[in-house]
């Protein structure tokens, strides 16, 4: 099927914080409205059959509860399926946001998932219901090509969004499509939980997921689009993510992914919008990708002369790593029940300093969740202390084989290369209790190699 994403550059607001009347709050997000009506006649005339908008596209960030109150939108959750904003807008008040997307679905033909602000009153005697009286929900919405609205899902783990409220239980948000099948639908920070998207995709089998996102990017590990590819690879699914474009706030990175190949945008240098579209096939079964093969062999060896090692925080974990020095060699470093192995060789010796490093234990900055985590990164210079910095260039080509004794099954395999671009692993996959990831020669210089596990239960 075709498929579309649009990285969206939102017009903001420059006070988000001041309170103002519905008609001004309405005329800012008509401002967006009109990019997003022109990028969806664009992606269907290339033929595309669905389209993603990202996250906090249409009205913005960086409001408060209040300010926050005459963006919102209200759309029913019980309606969904039977009420066509576009065709019945007399219906329900205040939903002008989501009649004008209805309707760019319906004239142009064309699945379309967006991100809006919603509200829903609720009663004194709700014991959870808010001292206004009203829940606000960060809100995507999906609409058939007729313009019905299909499905609403509202975020489950928000990220320091304090204009929302988190709904009373998860949203397992999915619609049906003629072209694809089931899509299944989550918001930005959720997929690092396993409440809804994990659960989701399991319970429902799904295959195509659409995935709003606002995401600031955090190399090594969770640049944007290194994550949304190692998502679509640990699932077997393809993932439509649709990222805010805004470099100031290292905000960048959407794509259209599969689970062996991807067409991505990653661009912190220019301004303004991208349109992505795409022809990727309908993933139906479960089939095993030709990735996963046997590694040569898991050695035990190279322990006595594994090189000393030294701590370093990345992504605000304090990691343990090894050095990685010569053309080629094997070294392993354990933390807690984690222990990392990697055999390596390098093309040619650059003067570029790499580390293995592990982590295994409760992150605790920007959220709290469990990782367990193995990763060949390169270093900031050549000091250790430079290991574990934000690193956008490298040159090194090196073959690599990297395992670890992971004790979570959700493992994410990444593999970032020079210019934030993304390779795919020759082989992984489990053996003998180890989570394995190899490639042969990299496509340009390495980044990042790692497998980052979720041990959700740990949370």
């Amino acid at each position: 099927y075709v498929a579309a994403v649009y990285e969206h550059e939102s017009i903001l607001s420059p006070t988000p914080a001041a309170l103002v009347e519905r008609s001004s709050a309405l005329e800012l997000m008509a401002r967006n409205l009109d990019i997003y009506e022109q990028q969806v006649l664009a992606a269907a005339r290339q033929g595309a059959q669905i389209i993603v908008f990202p996250e906090d596209g249409i009205h913005g960030f960086n409001f408060t509860r209040s300010s926050i109150y005459p963006y919102l939108d209200f759309v029913p959750y019980s309606h969904s399926g039977k009420w066509n904003p576009c065709r019945e807008p007399y219906l329900f008040n205040d939903t002008e946001v989501v009649q004008r997307l209805s309707c760019m679905a319906l004239k142009n033909k064309i699945f379309l998932v967006a991100n809006l602000g919603t509200k829903q009153p609720c009663e004194r005697s709700d014991p959870r219901c808010p001292s206004d009286g009203r829940y606000q929900f960060n809100t995507n919405v999906a609409l058939a090509a007729d313009g019905t609205l299909l499905a609403t899902y509202r975020k489950h783990n928000l990220y320091f969004e304090y204009a929302f409220d988190t709904p009373p239980e998860p949203d397992y948000a999915f619609f049906d499509t003629p072209f694809a099948g089931k899509f299944g639908m989550f918001t930005c920070f959720d997929i690092l939980f396993f409440e809804p998207a994990v659960n989701l995709i399991r319970q429902y089998n799904l295959k195509q997921i659409v995935y709003p996102t606002a995401w600031m990017n955090q190399l090594p590990l969770l640049s944007a689009i290194e994550f949304q590819q190692a998502f679509a690879t640990a699932f077997n699914v393809n993932i439509l993510a649709a990222n805010i474009h805004h470099p100031t706030l290292g905000m960048t990175g959407s794509g259209i992914y599969t689970p062996v190949k991807s067409f991505i945008y990653h661009n912190m240098e220019s301004y303004g919008g991208k349109l992505i579209v795409a022809e990727i096939p309908v993933i139906t079964a479960d089939y095993k990708t030709s990735l996963e093969k046997a590694p040569g062999r898991v050695s035990e060896k190279g322990k006595e002369q594994s090189p000393p090692s030294f701590y370093a925080e990345m992504m605000y974990d304090n990691f343990t790593f090894v050095p990685v020095w010569g053309e080629k060699g094997e070294v392993q470093v354990c933390a807690n029940t984690l222990c990392c192995y990697l055999s390596y060789q390098r093309a040619v010796l650059t003067d570029e300093l790499y580390a293995l490093g592990v982590f295994d234990g409760l992150h605790t900055v920007h959220g709290t969740y469990y990782v367990q985590a193995c990763a060949l990164v390169k270093c900031g210079g050549l000091s250790f202390s430079t290991c574990g910095q934000e690193v956008t260039d490298a040159t090194a080509l090196i073959d690599f084989q990297l395992w670890g004794n992971m004790s979570t099954p959700y493992i994410f395999p990444l593999l970032l290369t020079s210019g934030i671009t993304l390779d795919f692993a020759d082989h992984m996959g489990w053996k003998n209790n180890h989570y394995f990831l190899s490639k042969n020669r990299t496509s340009s210089g390495l980044l990042t190699a790692a497998l980052y596990g979720r041990w959700y239960e740990k949370d």
